[in-house]
């Protein structure tokens, strides 16, 4: 079984920063790519940003400029440091993984985490 565990989420400021974790555990035998998602309340879920495991960076647009992904493969960890935060990066943030669950084997099987509140006040 593959967990995956989000943190870092909470209430702040416009204009301020959070940073969100997330790691996997459990049966692991590689993970491709790792990246963010996040949903606001009445909407559907929308892609943030994803990193692969050689380290390809992408950016939603409405996040460019202020947020950097990262990734500690030795972990099992990815990153989200988002700044300039604004009312509307509100959302409920999800961590999602492509990860190999069996040794040997040629396909991922992709995993979400629980989810982080952010809250960004006006």
């Amino acid at each position: 079984q593959v967990q995956l565990v989000e943190s870092g989420g909470g209430l702040v400021q416009a204009g301020g920063s959070l940073r969100l974790s997330c790691a996997a555990s459990g049966s692991i035998f590689g993970i491709n790519s790792m990246g963010w998602y996040r949903q606001a309340a009445g909407k559907q879920r929308e892609w943030v940003s994803s990193i692969t495991n050689s380290g390809r960076i992408v950016y939603a647009d409405s996040v460019r400029g202020r947020v950097t992904i990262s990734r500690d493969n030795a972990k099992n960890t990815v990153y989200l440091q988002m700044n300039s935060l604004k009312p509307e990066d509100t959302a409920v943030y999800y961590c999602n993984a492509d990860i190999r669950t069996a040794y040997g084997s040629i396909g991922y099987t992709s995993f979400w985490g629980q989810g982080t509140q952010v809250t960004v006040s006006s």
